[in-house]
C-alpha cells in the first residue's frame, strides 16, 4: 500500500466543503422557540384588572342627571322629581356646567348625581365632570349604562 499526499483510504481524496454547517443554529432555534411558546401564555400584558362594583340595593328616586356631549355642551336634568315636571338646564361648555351645578347643589344638597356621556365623549371629560361633582362636595355620583 502506498500513501500519497492528499489522500485517504481506498485512494479516494477529500474535497474541501466551505459550507457552514447549520445544524447546531437549528437546534438552538428550536429551543428558544420551544421556550417561548411555554412562556408567552404566562404573561398576559392584555388583561387589565378592573375593580368590582356593587349594584345598589335602591336606586335614587330623585337626582341630577348630567348629559355630556362630544361638543362639549351639557344637559342637567332633576330626574324623578317629585313636583311632577323636570327643571332642565343647559350647559354650553365644561365651566358653566360646573356653575349650574353647584346652583343646583346649593338648593338641594341631598340630591346624588347620575352622569350619562356620549360613547363618542373622551374618558377624561367623564373624569373632568365626576371631579368637579366631588369638589362640589356631592358625595354619591354616578355613571349611567345601559
Amino acid at each position: 500500500m502506498s500513501f500519497s499526499s492528499g489522500s485517504m483510504r481506498g485512494g479516494r481524496s477529500r474535497k474541501f466543503k466551505s459550507e457552514i454547517n447549520v445544524v447546531p443554529y437549528i437546534d438552538v432555534m428550536l429551543v428558544l422557540l420551544v421556550i417561548f411558546m411555554v412562556a408567552a401564555p404566562l404573561t398576559n400584558p392584555g388583561v387589565i384588572n378592573l375593580p368590582n362594583a356593587a349594584k345598589s340595593t335602591l336606586p335614587p328616586t330623585e337626582y341630577i342627571r348630567i348629559d355630556l356631549r362630544p361638543d362639549t355642551s351639557a344637559t342637567l336634568t332633576i330626574a324623578g322629581s317629585k313636583s311632577g315636571k323636570a327643571a332642565t338646564e343647559t350647559a354650553a361648555n365644561r365651566a358653566a356646567l360646573a356653575q349650574k351645578l353647584q346652583a343646583i347643589h346649593a338648593d338641594r344638597p341631598e340630591l346624588p348625581v347620575m352622569i350619562s356621556a356620549d360613547k363618542n365623549i373622551k374618558y377624561d371629560e367623564v373624569i373632568q365632570a365626576i371631579s368637579e361633582a366631588k369638589k362640589l362636595g356631592i358625595e354619591r355620583v354616578g355613571l349611567a349604562t345601559k
